[in-house]
């Protein structure tokens, strides 16, 4: 077996996609899909829930007044057909049409913004291989990686062909997602998270 943060890699040669979605659905698991390998993904902590769980029911909220936009928890899977990959991001907002995958009719392809809540053993993940995979995304505008140790949000927003970042480390302030014309307040994405645990 192979370990890359919090997932397992199994070791079964290519395996199809038809074959990987019949494990899941056999297993009743959650797992990663890179073409032709799968890798099964652990629970997260507390604090990665209260995060998850917050910054989702903020952005349903604040979307709720527009049809327009829509928040995707967590066990909605995202397909990325140009490098033949399915994951669980932490939770998505689609604008627009909902696109689904011609091979998993239950996993979308087209997110605007995608949100990540970091551990120590997913953080270089989802900072590199993770964020190079999401790139692939034609409708991809931002990317969001939300720390769990410490307060500390960082909002990737594509302009043109670049990816400007944008930092925030104060409880009191708003986080701009430009993409989905929204804001929303640090401190409720903190809501419930201690520190010293």
């Amino acid at each position: 077996m192979v370990k890359i943060g919090e997932m397992e890699a199994k070791k079964t040669g290519k395996l199809l996609i038809r074959d990987y979605l019949a494990i899941e659905q056999e297993n009743q698991q959650r797992y990663e899909y890179h073409d032709g390998a799968f890798f099964m993904m652990a629970g997260g902590s507390i604090q990665h829930g209260f995060l998850c769980g917050n910054v989702y029911g903020e952005l349903r909220t604040s979307l709720k007044a527009t049809e327009h936009c829509k928040a995707i928890p967590s066990d909605v899977k995202l397909y990325i057909k140009s490098e033949n990959t399915f994951v669980y991001p932490d939770c998505m907002v689609i604008c627009g049409e909902i696109l689904v995958s011609e091979e998993e009719k239950n996993a979308i392809t087209n997110p605007t913004l995608i949100i990540e809540v970091l551990s120590k053993t997913t953080s270089s993940y989802d900072r590199g291989d993770k964020f190079h995979l999401y790139r692939q995304i034609p409708s991809l505008r931002e990317y969001v990686l939300i720390e769990q140790d410490k307060i500390l949000v960082e909002v990737y927003e594509k302009k043109e062909d670049l990816w400007k970042i944008s930092r925030y480390t104060d409880l009191k302030s708003r986080i701009v997602f430009h993409s989905i014309k929204t804001e929303l307040p640090m401190q409720e994405i903190y809501r419930d998270v201690n520190f010293n645990k």
